[in-house]
């Protein structure tokens, strides 16, 4: 059977299914999914230089917010 996000293993029951896989420079970009929907990726386009981040909520699992941390820069 298929786990969410392509996981090798199935979550428990009452606790969700994530994967964040980091880029490798600028060749593949981040990914980040969670219950089996991908929430930022290179083919999304809203995946930037630097920390990559999804807020979740932690009760509903509803996605509140993407956005990213250019470090580099400043």
């Amino acid at each position: 059977p298929r786990n969410k996000c392509g996981n090798q293993k199935g979550c428990p029951q009452n606790y969700f299914a994530f994967k964040i896989i980091s880029g490798a420079a600028n060749v593949v970009g981040p990914l980040i999914c969670f219950e089996d929907l991908v929430l930022m990726s290179s083919v999304k386009n809203n995946i930037g230089r630097g920390l990559n981040i999804a807020l979740v909520n932690g009760t509903t699992g509803q996605l509140l917010k993407t956005d990213s941390f250019d470090m580099y820069s400043g």
